[in-house]
């Protein structure tokens, strides 16, 4: 199992090496903020995901390097959401969606997905069995990106599934230090699951 996660960084360069473990640093720490809602889930998620846009852009995994800079524009996007108060309080809390919200998130999860195979076409990129896993997890990160901005609780689940998914995925590409990451990931997104329905199951008592 080492061996297998090792032998993809035997012809990589130093630099991407390092940039790759830099990516797997700050995208913990992101999600480590995220779970505990402090705002600086966004500047340490911004730098993870502008550095993972170089590192997908060079393995040729362009709807993965669209998503990317999707998480990048939404963590700014975030930022200023979560920054918003009114008389000194957040205006945003952690809540869960409703009706109109719901609608809006199947939209966008089937929008992205539509719009990732167009990438891929115009990047005149052979769309392989495993590119339609990208495809599908694109539509499951988008969503959950637009939730988090929101404080939205259903966020987590769609990490989850997403994480759960791209695990085997980046693991069967040789991005042994990204697959490694998801499954924390994963676990962190279980615990901000229950760290914010607990949050939000107090808000509804008082």
């Amino acid at each position: 199992m080492i061996d297998f996660f090792l032998e993809a960084y035997k012809n990589k360069s130093a630099i991407d090496i390092t940039l790759e473990a830099i990516v797997f640093f700050f995208g913990i720490i992101s999600v480590y903020y995220a779970k505990k809602e402090n705002i600086l889930v966004y500047p340490t998620g911004i730098i993870a995901t502008v550095l993972t846009v170089y590192l997908l852009f060079k393995a040729s995994y362009f709807a993965d390097m669209t998503l990317n800079v999707y998480f990048s524009i939404m963590s700014v996007y975030g930022w200023i959401q979560w920054t918003r108060k009114k008389e000194g309080k957040p205006l945003i809390h952690i809540s869960r969606t409703n009706t109109r919200e719901k609608i809006i998130g199947v939209a966008l999860f089937f929008l992205t997905i539509v719009v990732t195979y167009i990438i891929y076409h115009l990047f005149g990129q052979e769309i392989k069995p495993e590119n339609y896993i990208d495809i599908f997890t694109s539509g499951l990160f988008f969503t959950g990106m637009w939730y988090m901005a929101l404080k939205k609780i259903e966020n987590w689940t769609l990490w989850i599934v997403g994480d759960l998914i791209t695990i085997p995925l980046y693991g069967y590409r040789g991005l042994g230090i990204l697959s490694v990451q998801y499954v924390i990931f994963t676990v962190l997104a279980i615990l901000a699951y229950l760290e914010w329905r607990k949050i939000l199951d107090k808000n509804q008592q008082i």
